[in-house]
């Protein structure tokens, strides 16, 4: 039960950025995101690894994002501040969700030994 409710941060990202992906036009990253999710149902220490490198690959994703429409809203005289803000706030949320995998509850389940 702990660890289906700690694995809830990782998937809103992970859909989150699928969403993003889609909205994009970028059809195989989105499709991925997806597949990620299902990976929080395998219970081996590769399956939590590539959660956690996508989620960090999310985040930058969301900083590389913030940084274009930042600087096409400023190019064209539109306030920007407000979007910075939100997206950097994606931006930590995806990127802090890959630690969850540090909870004893996700690391037992995941046959996690050792710090992360």
């Amino acid at each position: 039960m702990k660890a289906a409710l700690l694995s809830l941060a990782p998937t809103l990202s992970l859909l989150l950025l699928a969403a993003h992906f889609y909205r994009a036009g970028w059809l195989p990253l989105a499709v991925l995101s997806v597949l990620l999710v299902g990976l929080l149902l395998v219970p081996r220490p590769w399956a939590a690894r590539a959660v956690q490198v996508a989620l960090l690959a999310g985040g930058v994703e969301w900083l590389r994002t913030l940084a274009a429409l930042a600087a096409e809203r400023m190019a064209v005289g539109q306030p920007y501040l407000r979007m910075a803000l939100i997206l950097l706030s994606v931006a930590a949320v995806t990127g802090l969700s890959a630690l969850v995998f540090r909870s004893h509850a996700l690391r037992a389940r995941f046959g996690l030994g050792g710090s992360i």
